[in-house]
Order: structure tokens, then C-alpha cells, then sequence
């Protein structure tokens, strides 16, 4: 896989390494940027700050985004099945027609919006 040779501070920069084979960005920050309909599927996303980024309609299959900061993220409409949500905080996050089969998830350290139900979305507990 490809290393990144400067870091990453933009939605283009981060598009470009993975186009180019980086899948690992874990503690990446990059809030507030738009990353809607982004590919990032199986990209290690662990750790990142993503917080009020738009990832709506972003393809985020199989994708690492445990102990993201994920607060206020728009997700609408992004894929996210099988990916791993373990101890990631979205009670703020936009969560409307997220696809979400098959995410793990912690159930005493992952935290959904009020009213988010786990079963209807078809994720799976980690334990």
C-alpha cells in the first residue's frame, strides 16, 4: 500500500491517497470538510475527526470508524454496512437512510441518536 508523503489535511487530499492505495488514516482530522459520495470503502478511519463533516451518500463499506469523532457527521443515504462503529459516539450524527447490515457495534460503548433502532438497521453487537 501506498504511504502519504505529506499529511492530510483535505477532503482532496484524503480522496487522492486512497485512490492511489493508502487505506490506513487512522487519527486523520478533518472536520467540517464535505466528503459526500466519497469511496473510502475498507479505509481505516479509526480514531479520525470527522466531526460535522458531510459524508452523505459517501461509501464507507467495511470501513473502520471506531472511536471516531463523529459528532453532528451527516451520514444520509451513506453505505456503511459491515463496517466497525465500536465505541464511536453518533448521538448527534445524521443517520437518515444510512445503510447500516451487518456494523459492529459495542453496546455499552457505542452511542446512537435518540430513538435509533439497532435491530431495524440489522447491526450486529460485537459481543
Amino acid at each position: 500500500m501506498s504511504e502519504a508523503s505529506s499529511p492530510i489535511e483535505t477532503a482532496d487530499a484524503l480522496i487522492l491517497a486512497y485512490r492511489a492505495g493508502q487505506r490506513s488514516f487512522a487519527n486523520l482530522s478533518l472536520s467540517s470538510v464535505d466528503l459526500s459520495r466519497a469511496d473510502l470503502k475498507g479505509a481505516d478511519l479509526s480514531y479520525a475527526d470527522f466531526s460535522e463533516a458531510n459524508l452523505s451518500g459517501a461509501n464507507l463499506r467495511g470501513a473502520d470508524l471506531s472511536y471516531a469523532a463523529l459528532g453532528e457527521t451527516n451520514f444520509t443515504g451513506a453505505d456503511l454496512r459491515g463496517a466497525m462503529l465500536i465505541g464511536t459516539d453518533l448521538r448527534n450524527a445524521v443517520l437518515a437512510d444510512t445503510l447500516l447490515q451487518g456494523a459492529d457495534y459495542d453496546p455499552d460503548e457505542t452511542h446512537f441518536p435518540n430513538g435509533f433502532d439497532i435491530k431495524a438497521a440489522e447491526m450486529r453487537p460485537d459481543r
